[in-house]
């Protein structure tokens, strides 16, 4: 694996540090609603991962191989110096997240995993076929047929979803498609890691999200203590859709780690 250069945001002094994975196809802006509020109690590292956005995208398939993603956190961590950390994720994100929880074992202060990635048959057959049209049709087909078309959004928030998709390179999208989410285990098979984990665990989901409210409930009944919050009113991308309710949600678990 080569050491990527990634794209690193830091916000805030206090401690603990809050590390915050944005999703497929987004970045570190897409945490803006959070950066802006977390900053003034806490210190907040955002950053694009590899191949999104304003991070370096490399051309070998195998650099984005799941545990180069994991890598990358550890290395975002070492570089800041910090030793108490919260690490967050939201959907592809989260799925990183957790992955670096349990190979990093007792590392981190808290870990809080938002609109948990969908793990099943029929995820494989959308992120391969998704990740063909792209190759074959260029972003902006693809992009309308899989993410921001049919009607899914609203024209506002089409727009700015389109507008993150198209500014990141097809082959990284391809890639990240096919050795990421193609592949992402599904929670049920990992029951006997997540029961030996001790980190304090949040977990949100929006109230519509059924495909990440199906592996988050999983997750909750076999990490010990977790804390699982359905927001009203949101679907999947929830920090963004209900900013104040998701922010609150993420504060409390914050306030009670601390204690």
């Amino acid at each position: 694996m080569s050491e990527v250069p990634l794209h690193t945001e830091e916000y805030g002094t206090n401690e603990p540090t809050i590390v915050l994975l944005h999703g497929f196809a987004g970045s570190a802006r897409n945490f803006r609603p959070q950066t802006r509020v977390l900053k003034q109690k806490y210190r907040v590292i955002v950053f694009d991962l590899r191949g999104h956005a304003r991070s370096a995208a490399p051309e070998d398939p195998a650099e984005y191989d799941p545990e180069n993603f994991v890598e990358d956190v550890d290395r975002v961590i070492a570089k800041s110096g910090a030793t108490n950390v919260v690490l967050g994720g939201i959907s592809m994100g989260a799925g990183i997240a957790l992955r670096y929880a349990l190979a990093k074992k007792s590392t981190l202060r808290g870990l809080a995993l938002f609109s948990f990635p969908a793990s099943h048959e029929k995820t494989t057959t959308w992120a391969e076929s998704f990740a063909t049209a792209i190759e074959e049709r260029g972003l902006e087909e693809a992009g309308s047929e899989y993410v921001w078309g049919g009607g899914r959004y609203d024209a506002d928030s089409a727009k700015w979803i389109r507008q993150g998709f198209v500014e990141h390179r097809p082959h990284a999208l391809v890639n990240t498609l096919r050795r990421v989410l193609a592949v992402q285990p599904r929670t049920k098979d990992l029951e006997a890691e997540l029961r030996a984990a001790s980190v304090p665990t949040l977990l949100i989901t929006g109230e519509s999200d059924d495909n990440a409210i199906e592996q988050t409930s999983s997750i909750a009944s076999f990490v010990r203590g977790a804390t699982h919050v359905s927001i009203p009113g949101a679907g999947h991308v929830v920090n963004l859709q209900k900013p104040e309710s998701f922010n609150g949600a993420f504060e409390d678990f914050l306030r009670r780690i601390e204690m």
